[in-house]
């Protein structure tokens, strides 16, 4: 999995890996400051999900080029309250792997899996 440049505090970072995840930062794969499709274009290449805060954009990519490892999407609310929190994150996940739903080719909003 990568993590976008948004979606890349150490805290998050941390339960990912701590959960068993394969995980590395935009800045760990010598990404940072690039441009959006650079990114999706590294994690096509090497075959890697995106994690990003970054919905718009990301969702742009995927139309753009639909075939690609998968796409996880956190939307932000303009209320912080309602914004899920990293352990939310990582439980999101845990729920999709639960019901072995298939990344590829997907854009996945993690908001919905929250449960």
């Amino acid at each position: 999995m990568l993590l976008d440049e948004d979606s890349q505090a150490k805290y998050l970072l941390n339960l990912l890996r701590t959960a068993g995840h394969d995980v590395i930062t935009v800045n760990e794969a010598g990404l940072g400051s690039c441009p959006d499709s650079t990114v999706f274009n590294y994690a096509r290449q090497q075959g890697l999900v995106v994690l990003t805060r970054n919905c718009d954009d990301f969702e742009q990519l995927h139309q753009a080029e639909p075939v690609h490892p998968g796409i996880l999407a956190v939307y932000q609310n303009s209320d912080s309250s309602k914004n899920m929190s990293y352990q939310s994150i990582v439980a999101a996940i845990s729920n999709l792997e639960a019901m072995s739903y298939v990344l590829k080719n997907q854009f996945v909003i993690l908001n919905q899996w929250n449960y």
